[in-house]
């Protein structure tokens, strides 16, 4: 079973940030997976490396679409994924000096922090992009 399952309640309504966010998630469940296999300490650096990657194409996306359609919750929602994204990368770079290690604290954390973002953030720009035409 995953770690994280996709259900409708997470959608936005807008599949092509659905499908974003689909990927993410299944990145979390990579590391859940491999933490159940014994393996989470060989893929932990691999996963934050995939997670920041795709973390910064899935938020230009979104930044790309709130922009263009003059979103007017822009400021706010760039302003809480330069959050997300620094956490992330501190995260990481706690894992690289030794200060932290692969537990469930770092997954209940970036589920924490998926599923708010989406359910709080994302959510609230899925009426007006609609609006706008995109789906």
């Amino acid at each position: 079973m995953p770690y994280i399952e996709w259900n409708d309640s997470l959608s936005v309504g807008l599949s092509f940030f659905d499908e974003q966010h689909k990927k993410l998630i299944f990145i979390i469940n990579k590391l859940f997976d491999a933490m159940k296999e014994g393996r989470g300490k060989e893929v932990l650096g691999e996963v934050f490396n995939e997670l920041i990657d795709y973390t910064k194409f899935h938020f230009k996306s979104e930044e790309d679409a709130m922009l263009k359609y003059n979103y007017p919750y822009f400021n706010e929602h760039f302003e809480e994924h330069n959050k997300l994204t620094s956490q992330v990368l501190e995260l990481k770079n706690k894992y690289e000096n030794g200060q932290i290690f692969i537990t469930i604290d770092i997954l209940s954390f970036l589920k924490e922090w998926l599923s708010h973002h989406i359910l709080e953030t994302d959510k609230k720009y899925g009426p007006f992009l609609k609006e706008k035409g995109i789906n």
